[in-house]
């Protein structure tokens, strides 16, 4: 798999239109930080996408799903789901269909059908721009 380096000119927001985006591991360059901070001797890397340009109430959550059935939700709000162990299978309203594992990244923005697979056997932690659900709590 090639890997993507970003240049400033090239960087457009991942949420500027609906859908589903799945990041797979190891799909971008990392920018050495030692380099970007002047100190060679730092080790580590570090790399920012820019999901949307608005500044809004941010959530962590804990996801998990065991085979069983199809279940659809409708997304209003920017979710990232970034997939720790197993894999996660989802597809959209046109039949398009993502396979998230351990280490990729499903992206899930406003105005997008989700369509989580009954095959699905996975955890994953997850951001999202609005509110807690209640219930979820």
């Amino acid at each position: 798999m090639s890997q993507k380096t970003m240049k400033q000119s090239e960087v457009e927001l991942l949420c500027k239109k609906p859908g589903i985006q799945l990041i797979k591991a190891g799909t971008y360059t990392l920018n050495e930080v030692g380099e970007l901070r002047g100190t060679p001797e730092l080790k580590g890397q570090i790399l920012d996408l820019p999901l949307t340009d608005k500044k809004d109430v941010l959530t962590l959550g804990y996801f998990a799903l065991q085979p069983s059935v199809d279940y659809s939700v409708e997304f209003d709000f920017v979710e990232v789901k970034i997939v720790t162990k197993g894999k996660m299978i989802v597809r959209d309203v046109e039949g398009n269909k993502y396979v998230g594992e351990a280490g990729d990244v499903l992206i899930f923005s406003p105005k997008t059908t989700v369509i989580f697979d009954g095959e699905s056997d996975g955890e994953a932690v997850y951001f999202k721009n609005v509110e807690p659900n209640p219930s979820y709590l």
